[in-house]
């Protein structure tokens, strides 16, 4: 099983520092680990950007549950 088809069963986690690693090497490393980290990238970086919306929507949904009704005028 590679990288990428591990990727749906990561944490939010180990995604972020899977990425992290990634664009590292992709800066800094060997030519093998550049292109490695070439074809994780896009990969990582949409199911990065994916979770933090679902985060982000999650965490909205949340807020709106918690606000108390406003009050009508009678």
């Amino acid at each position: 099983m590679s990288l990428i088809e591990k990727i749906p069963t990561m944490t939010d986690a180990e995604v972020v520092n899977l990425l992290t690693n990634a664009r590292r090497l992709h800066e800094s490393g060997d030519e093998r680990q550049q292109a490695a980290a070439a074809e994780l990238l896009p990969a990582l970086e949409a199911a990065a950007t994916e979770r933090k919306t679902e985060r982000l929507a999650a965490a909205q949904a949340k807020r709106a549950a918690a606000r108390k009704p406003k009050k009508v005028a009678a």
